[in-house]
């Protein structure tokens, strides 16, 4: 009986270890929990905290009356019409070359020299002309002489005549021929010069020495372009072309001397749009000051008679950072935020224009380059 007993006590020892084990298992589950993260939020790089923000002085940003205005990029082009192709009627060899592409030549310049078997044929063709026609000038020499006393008729005489007539107009003939492949009658020569027609810049060049001329069915040995007047070829998108309009003036300055500004009228709109850009060709015609040289990048400025409100500001107030330009306006508790503009022209009194990023009345820094370089102290 007691065996019994002691094991009756042991089971229910057991059974209540069981019990506190499963019981101790469930815990509290906050006890448990994982602390809560704490978010921080990343500071705003374009905010500048100050603990003197009096020491930088403010300025309102005043309203400015300026015409909308369409920029644009282009090249600098030869004018056609001014453009003036050299050409070789005459087939043959160049023997030599005395110009080169770039050169600036004078009219009747000599250019090349080209060894033509069309001008020998020529120059024979016309010794043979020049000699018919003294056989036949002195054939009715004499046929007048015999008319007159009576040896020949009528008809004899009329028929020297005629073939005098015709030895004439042979020798014109050949003359002319000459001329025009670039020969002359007081030099024979198988040789042909090939000079200038006008004055100007070469632009083109098709030939070199020891190369061969096809004549009229060839391209040009040289092209000669007068860069006194330029044109300059710009692409304007569909949606902008409503502030283009032909005869109006534009702004025209070069990448290689952007503070240089010249004043060109556009002469043209191509009818004809680019499909797959959905741009139109825009020609202005420009006097050269000489310093345009074919192939150049120009920016290209139209302005528009609709009036647009911009903000101006002290040029000081504007500073030119990693290819951009900002401003600060002041954003309360100490701070200071930088703002993104796209600034315009400069204005009378040092003032400048600014077109997008802030707008009138808005307060910012009067020397922007000061307080930057305090905050990065």
């Amino acid at each position: 009986m007691r065996r019994a007993g002691f094991d009756t006590a042991a089971l229910a020892f057991q059974l209540m270890l069981i019990l506190a084990g499963c019981g101790g298992g469930k815990g509290d589950p906050k006890a448990e929990a994982p602390p809560p993260a704490k978010v921080e939020s990343e500071q705003d790089a374009s905010v500048f905290p100050v603990d003197h923000p009096e020491q930088f002085p403010l300025a309102t940003a005043a309203a400015h009356d300026a015409a909308s205005q369409l920029t644009v990029t282009g090249t600098v082009n030869p004018d056609i019409s001014r453009s003036v192709p050299v050409i070789s009627i005459a087939t043959g060899r160049v023997v030599e070359v005395h110009a080169r592409l770039g050169d600036t030549v004078k009219k009747g310049q000599l250019l090349l020299r080209v060894q033509s078997a069309d001008m020998s044929g020529a120059f024979s063709d016309y010794r043979k002309a020049v000699a018919d026609e003294q056989l036949a000038r002195t054939q009715l020499e004499r046929s007048k002489l015999l008319y007159d006393k009576g040896a020949v008729s009528l008809n004899d005489l009329q028929v020297t005549q005629d073939l005098e007539d015709k030895a004439k107009v042979d020798v014109e003939n050949t003359t002319e021929r000459l001329r025009v492949l670039g020969g002359s009658i007081d030099h024979p020569a198988a040789i042909v010069d090939i000079r200038a027609p006008v004055s100007g810049v070469i632009t083109d060049q098709q030939v070199t020495t020891a190369a061969g001329v096809a004549g009229l069915g060839s391209p040009n040995p040289f092209t000669i372009s007068d860069l006194s007047y330029v044109w300059i070829l710009c692409d304007v998108y569909e949606n902008d072309l409503a502030s283009v309009h032909v005869g109006e003036t534009a702004e025209i300055r070069l990448n290689a001397y952007p503070n240089q500004a010249f004043t060109g009228r556009i002469s043209n709109v191509l009818p004809v749009l680019d499909p797959t850009l959905r741009t139109a060709k825009v020609r202005i015609e420009v006097r050269n000051p000489g310093l345009m040289r074919v192939g150049m990048f120009v920016t290209a400025t139209f302005h528009g008679q609709k009036k647009e409100m911009h903000a101006m500001v002290p040029a000081t107030a504007i500073l030119h950072l990693h290819d951009r330009d900002w401003v600060y306006v002041p954003a309360g508790d100490k701070k200071f935020r930088r703002v993104e503009v796209v600034d315009g022209n400069i204005l009378p009194g040092n003032m400048q224009e600014v077109i997008s990023g802030i707008k009138p009345g808005v307060q910012v820094i009067q020397n922007a380059l000061v307080f930057q370089n305090t905050v990065e102290q």
